[in-house]
């Protein structure tokens, strides 16, 4: 029986390729997103309070669905929504 010895510079080569493999692995795989969010889940993700929400639902900011009740908002109307108040920085002039 013959003996395989691995050194330091072998398991380092594992490593490395191990870590690439995961790498191209999780960038290939599309991030699936969710059509509908939750009211915490959109408090979560815009960092409002449960009163902003509410205020964004009354004013007719943010479109809403309400099934038995719970209220139900759809991801491409948050976007829309972030995407319609984007403000370009003003250059700044550094000497």
């Amino acid at each position: 029986m013959a003996v395989q010895v691995i050194t330091i510079e072998d398991l380092n080569e594992f490593r490395n390729l191990l870590l690439n493999d995961l790498k191209e692995i999780i960038q290939s795989k599309p991030q699936q997103t969710k059509q509908w969010l939750k009211s915490k889940e959109v408090r979560k993700l815009l960092n409002i309070s449960p009163g902003t929400l509410q205020n964004l639902r009354i004013n007719g900011t943010l479109t809403y669905t309400k099934v038995g009740g719970i209220i139900y908002y759809d991801n491409s109307d948050i976007e829309k929504l972030l995407n319609g108040n984007k403000v370009n920085a003003a250059p700044t002039l550094f000497k």
